[in-house]
């Protein structure tokens, strides 16, 4: 399918809605990107693309955005993180999906992408995650996801053509948000969780761009999700020990039991919501690191996507060489 309309993104300038953007306008497609008022909208500007502020929050400010014949949306707007209490999340993830899908729905949009996580999944169970297990979000975080998802999915049931997306652990150049900036820049991490033999599921922001613009463009994935998620799980040890070297940091050797790096996550957290930052281990976010937690990409790759960086290791070479520059 082709989209000769307006490109709508939610988002737009956050860490994964940047790279969406930047993926559409090099393939030439019209854009217009949307997130909180800002005074400096110059990477927007340099890029040609409209930029039109929007407030999730504030119903009034969102009619305009599909203003001009909207016939594509891709909706990334959210909080992203395991450090905002599920009160502080309801109102954009999960109201903002309900306020932007009728919008889209009434607007007669051709496309709606939305950008999920595997955090609806909750604890892992054994088995890699596929797009049809069980949703049972331990967090509040996944929570939010999940409740979201369940008004595409009814509005789907209305007759709007999505498509519903979930990213597990993205990383890559920007990341200050989640659980993938530990693997994007220098962290205070020294110490490795458990034994270190948990295996886990990346993805780059390039490859989760490229993927969902992909599933855009294909009529079968409309009313289905897709996973998206990394070829390669390395293991905790050995993905922290490559986050290290990559940015020039000593790689961790101590081994830490899970119920203190949980205590020590806590303790964190609590001092980095006093300086008002949000700390590089959240506690929500060790709970994943008890086990594997593995993503099974089969659907996405089944539809004819090719990723841009399918191995963990090798991806992280290629962001080293970048950080370096």
């Amino acid at each position: 399918m082709d989209f000769k309309g307006i490109t709508l993104v939610t988002g737009a300038a956050g860490f994964i809605g940047r790279y969406v953007v930047e993926h559409l306008v090099a393939l030439g497609a019209r854009v217009r990107a949307t997130d909180l008022p800002r005074k400096d909208t110059s990477y927007f500007d340099n890029m040609g693309v409209e930029f039109v502020a929007a407030d999730l929050t504030k119903p009034e400010t969102l009619p305009a955005l599909f203003d001009g014949g909207v016939d594509r949306v891709f909706h990334l707007g959210a909080i992203c993180n395991f450090s905002t209490p599920y009160e502080r999340l309801y109102p954009i993830n999960v109201l903002g999906v309900d306020r932007i899908t009728r919008l889209a729905l009434d607007a007669g949009v051709m496309r709606y992408i939305h950008v999920g996580s595997t955090s609806v999944y909750g604890p892992y169970r054994g088995t890699p995650f596929t797009e049809d297990a069980p949703r049972n979000p331990q967090d509040s975080y996944g929570r939010s996801k999940r409740d979201g998802e369940d008004i595409v999915w009814r509005r789907i049931a209305e007759g709007l053509a999505a498509t519903i997306t979930r990213p597990c652990t993205v990383y890559g150049p920007g990341c200050t948000d989640g659980a993938g900036k530990v693997f994007s820049r220098r962290t205070s991490i020294t110490a490795i969780p458990g034994s270190g033999r948990q295996l886990l599921s990346n993805v780059r922001a390039e490859d989760v761009a490229a993927a969902v613009v992909h599933l855009s463009h294909l009529d079968e994935a409309v009313g289905k999700a897709f996973n998206i998620a990394e070829d390669s799980h390395p293991t905790l040890e050995e993905a922290l020990t490559i986050a290290a070297r990559t940015f020039g940091a000593r790689p961790p050797r101590l081994h830490l039991p899970i119920a203190l790096v949980k205590a020590f996550a806590r303790m964190d957290g609590f001092i980095s919501k006093v300086k008002g930052r949000t700390p590089d281990l959240e506690y929500d976010a060790v709970r994943y690191l008890g086990s594997d937690y593995v993503v099974d990409n089969s659907a996405l790759k089944a539809t004819g996507y090719e990723f841009i960086h399918p191995n963990f290791e090798e991806s992280m070479k290629q962001l080293g060489e970048w950080y370096k520059e």
